[in-house]
């Protein structure tokens, strides 16, 4: 009897879970294929008397005066620029991580890195400006990838060293005494044993970067590096809002992050289940 309660009460968790994720998704989409006097209907109707998809039309085309022009280069911006930053970070970060993990004494580097988290964006505006500003990099790509970096290495840094530290050292002893060197070791025993949790860093770490407003706002001025977000806030700041339009962009957004997680879906789950574990 108290394994089935457990059971029902599991599953109806998930479903709780389930819908609070689901039901507003739902609704956005909902609100795209809407027309405007639906959105506008009070009292308001669940279900669109005329179902409009022209709205996604107009965003995946790049004909004159269609939102395309800006959502599908806003759209490549932040896949370039997210995708970029973090094979960058994560290759920083491996073997950073694994020597904060294997060497003794190096923990103070890491918290200082760790405490970036803990002081307000804004802070950091004006000495990236000037950096940038110096290096030529503002309203760039590659100076946004720069700015993306400096948030993504500390973070993980930090989930990698977690994982190194959970990992038998035995094996590494034993390649050491067989005359491996730092680099051997690193690629040929710990990343092969820690490789699901690289999938799920580097799902943690894109989605850091393709999510971020703040600095993209700040150090974007055109449509050649702006972002999605930036983008998509742009989109809301003139008088007459297409509510529906917002949507059918919110709902095109997701897509990208939806299908990698499908893709590393059994190394995110490995990921996570390994990283809380001791081996």
């Amino acid at each position: 009897m108290k394994t089935k309660l457990r059971r029902v009460m599991r599953y109806g968790a998930a479903l709780l879970v389930a819908i609070s994720i689901l039901a507003p998704m739902g609704w956005l989409f909902l609100m795209s294929v809407s027309s405007a006097s639906d959105l506008s209907r009070v009292p308001l109707e669940w279900l669109p008397r005329q179902w409009d998809f022209s709205r996604y039309q107009g965003l995946v085309s790049l004909a004159p005066n269609q939102p395309g022009n800006i959502f599908l280069h806003a759209l490549g911006n932040s896949l370039l620029v997210a995708t970029v930053a973090t094979a960058i970070s994560l290759l920083l970060a491996i073997p950073a991580a694994f020597s904060f993990s294997r060497y003794s004494g190096r923990d103070a580097w890491l918290s200082g890195a760790l405490a970036i988290y803990m002081v307000p964006p804004v802070a950091f505006v004006l000495p990236l400006y000037f950096l940038l500003q110096q290096l030529g990099l503002l309203n760039t790509r590659p100076g946004l990838v720069m700015v993306y970096c400096s948030l993504i290495l500390p973070f993980l840094t930090w989930m990698l060293k977690n994982q190194f530290d959970s990992l038998p050292r035995d094996i590494e002893q034993a390649a050491r005494l067989d005359g491996l060197r730092f680099w051997q070791v690193l690629l040929r025993i710990t990343l092969p044993l820690a490789k699901p949790v690289l999938g799920a860093a580097a799902l943690f770490g894109w989605l850091l970067a393709w999510d971020e407003f703040f600095y993209a706002l700040l150090f974007t001025s055109n449509i050649s590096a702006q972002t999605l977000p930036v983008a998509i806030a742009g989109f809301t700041a003139g008088r007459a809002t297409d509510d529906g339009l917002i949507a059918a962009i919110g709902i095109l957004a997701s897509v990208p992050p939806l299908f990698i997680a499908i893709w590393l879906q059994k190394t995110l789950v490995s990921g996570l289940t390994s990283g809380g574990s001791k081996g």
